[in-house]
């Protein structure tokens, strides 16, 4: 076996010193033949796990069939693909794109635009204190990171940052420069924090009142990760703009901006990209959806995420911790800051757990995840939680 040289990598993040090879559902091996049960799941992109059939069957199919004629053409999963997007969301256009960085880009450029045509100009984004919308120029000034403001200086001006959760400072921030609000309707990156009751449909009212539009990044709450297909169905409102990523390759890189006909504005030369909307991704895409939207499918994991929630409230009354968010997007807040410490311990034990806060364990496992294979998560959390917070 080979030894582990990183030398020709940039190290952008630090990462342990294994390496994986393989994956199979809810488990990650190494080469050196240890496994891991994964409740990251590659920061919740494996919606069906690692490996699974049905991501598999659809790479194999298409790429017999056609991988890229290159975006100047059509290709029948792309237009499968948008349709029913459209029909499931309730949106009218998509965009295809590769990650949830470009999506969320690609939303700011389609607003800025409608401001432009609509708004005698407006560029202005109002984004939230704890957003995380990616890491390009103009994503990184619309998340509230410390220090991203200056880390590659100079940043991209039009955005202006409230807190999350108050409607009067949205009110107090809305000029005649604004054209939108963005926002994750569960923040993922910020710990799993959940709006107030009522808040997204405030700010409907907010936007049509004032004749803004209302952006949802849903790349890491969409394709049923809280629950429903997308996060926003929990309300009783609809976005003008969301953004897809993550769960919608179940793995493989393809991401969306789906849009309102009213906030469809974007020409040929607007927008583009060498891989977008290439069938092989599409195909991908395709078949997670229509597995997602599967209703055996959607009740088991329905029965999975009660029963992640339950046990992970039953071990965190035991060290006056809590229990946050939906479905399967799930945080465990610590009344100690050891989350850093916690993981570290689960890794050596083979568990995969994501630390967003260093109060905060983020739970994302695969929504085919078992009740079986998340009561052996709690039997390994639960003692290293006995040592850490006594």
């Amino acid at each position: 076996m080979s030894p582990i040289d990183t030398t020709h990598l940039l190290a952008p993040t630090p990462r342990p010193d294994v390496v994986m090879t393989r994956g199979e559902g809810s488990w990650l091996y190494d080469e050196t033949g240890n496994r891991y049960l994964d409740f990251v799941q590659g920061w919740a992109v494996n919606c069906l796990g690692h490996s699974s059939d049905v991501i598999r069957k659809s790479l194999v199919h298409q790429a017999d069939q056609l991988l890229n004629p290159s975006p100047a053409y059509y290709n029948r999963p792309q237009l499968d693909l948008a349709a029913l997007l459209c029909e499931k969301s309730g949106l009218d256009r998509v965009f295809f794109c590769n990650s949830g960085a470009e999506a969320n880009e690609g939303a700011i450029k389609l607003a800025r635009k409608w401001g432009k045509q609509n708004r005698g100009g407006a560029t202005e984004i109002i984004t939230f204190t704890g957003a995380f919308h990616g890491r390009t120029l103009a994503t990184m000034a619309a998340t509230d990171k410390p220090g991203w403001d200056t880390l590659f200086a100079p940043g991209v001006d039009g955005f202006c940052r409230v807190e999350f959760g108050n409607l009067a400072a949205v009110k107090a921030a809305i000029g005649s420069q604004t054209v939108g609000i963005m926002l994750e309707p569960v923040q993922g990156e910020a710990g799993v924090v959940e709006p107030p009751q009522g808040f997204l449909a405030s700010l409907r009212r907010l936007c049509d009142e004032h004749g803004l539009l209302l952006i949802f990044d849903e790349i890491q709450t969409g394709m049923s990760r809280t629950g429903p297909l997308f996060a926003y169905q929990s309300s009783t409102i609809a976005p003008d703009i969301m953004t897809l990523g993550k769960g919608l390759g179940g793995g493989v890189p393809i991401a969306a901006v789906l849009a309102s006909e009213k906030a469809s504005c974007f020409e040929p030369g607007d927008q583009g990209g060498t891989f977008n909307g290439n069938p092989l991704m599409c195909a991908v895409g395709l078949a997670v959806l229509h597995t997602l939207c599967d209703a055996d499918f959607a009740h088991a994991a329905s029965q999975a995420s009660d029963h992640l929630r339950s046990t992970l409230e039953n071990t965190a009354q035991k060290y006056s911790a809590s229990v946050r968010g939906q479905g399967h997007l799930l945080a465990m807040v610590l009344p100690k800051p050891v989350a850093s410490e916690v993981a570290a311990r689960c890794f050596e034990a083979g568990l995969l757990i994501n630390t967003p806060r260093p109060d905060v364990l983020r739970f994302m496992p695969s929504l085919t995840t078992s009740p079986s294979e998340i009561d052996d998560m709690i039997a390994i959390l639960s003692p290293i939680l006995d040592e850490a917070l006594q």
